[in-house]
């Protein structure tokens, strides 16, 4: 099989030639038909997330058909259409996974950094750490789904009962979230660079109520916000531009260091919390919801032996919605 790996930190890609993986007896063989490019994927790249395995295959948010059945595999069905979300394995038995917090569990494995991921032709996956993608979504359509509408997803409920919410970086997450929010009656204020006009037409035409820079107070005060920029200096800025009371949420796996700030932009009983990876309800709820939604998604597409260049496109923000690639 073709695969793009990255042998160490700093490196671009480069393709090679690989055995198709065997599956284990509680795993399926996938062949990959599209997988997400994600800004995880650029912190692995650049170092910014330690201890990666190595020579690894990126890619976490893949969707393909099932084509080998490991011989304890009940569940699935050659031929079965499956996402591979970023969470690829727990312990099951730890205080996190008994409570409903597999995704703090400490021996848990992750798909594209731990574990080869989707940037190949074929991957493997634990039985248990799969969804079944039914509906007429196209394979590249529903990719972005498996990790940026997850993780806006639980992001998203962090923000509890809040009417106005801030977006601070409107790129593959916020531009699924919305269409949750807005369903359910919410007002999304939309943050991008500065000077980023065609990002912020991008909000406004999915129904942002008001877009600028985050550099700019919104027109009003704001219930919550949701921080998918990996910017530490956004912290403070969210917090003043949030009520009493008010939720800034950091939904990325990775930040700069959030400068220090005065006390008083957090008083008033302001919250101030991270999301880590996902659980397997979120992404039950979170497919099952946007299904229902009709939730779509906007998608530029690259060849797998293109990755870097779709890379280079996510890194410099020039990408509306999401980078995928698709292997036909």
């Amino acid at each position: 099989m073709r695969a793009m790996i990255l042998e160490a930190p700093g490196q671009r890609l480069k393709e090679i030639d690989l055995p198709i993986p065997e599956p284990a007896s509680n795993q399926v063989l996938i062949k990959v038909k599209a997988c997400g490019v994600c800004r995880t994927d650029l912190h692995v790249i650049d170092g910014e997330l330690t201890n990666p395995k190595l020579p690894l295959i990126l890619g976490h948010e893949i969707v393909g058909t099932v084509v080998k059945l490991g011989k304890n595999v009940k569940k699935f069905r050659l031929g079965d259409r499956l996402g591979v979300p970023w969470l690829g394995a727990t312990c099951k038995h730890c205080h996190y996974c008994q409570n409903n917090k597999e995704n703090l569990c400490d021996r848990a494995q992750f798909t594209g950094y731990n574990l080869d991921g989707g940037y190949a032709e074929y991957t493997i996956a634990d039985r248990d750490f799969c969804f079944p993608i039914t509906g007429d979504y196209s394979d590249a359509s529903v990719a972005p789904l498996l990790c940026a509408g997850l993780i806006g997803y639980r992001s998203y409920k962090m923000t509890e009962n809040a009417r106005k919410i801030g977006f601070y970086g409107f790129g593959a997450a916020a531009h699924i979230l919305i269409q949750i929010a807005r369903d359910r009656g919410r007002e999304i204020y939309a943050f991008t660079r500065a000077g980023d006009e065609k990002g912020q037409q991008f909000a406004r035409q999915l129904g942002a109520v008001w877009a600028g820079s985050s550099e700019e107070s919104p027109p009003e005060v704001l219930d919550a916000a949701i921080i998918f920029a990996p910017v530490g200096k956004l912290v403070p800025v969210a917090l003043q531009n949030v009520d009493k009371g008010g939720i800034v949420v950091c939904a990325g796996i990775h930040m700069s260091d959030i400068p220090s700030f005065p006390y008083h932009i957090l008083w008033s009983e302001r919250i101030l919390r991270s999301v880590a990876n996902l659980t397997r309800q979120d992404g039950e709820e979170f497919l099952a919801l946007a299904g229902k939604l009709k939730i779509q998604t906007q998608v530029q597409t690259f060849a797998l032996q293109d990755a870097n260049a779709a890379i280079d496109a996510l890194r410099a923000g020039k990408i509306n919605g999401a980078a995928v690639l698709t292997m036909d």
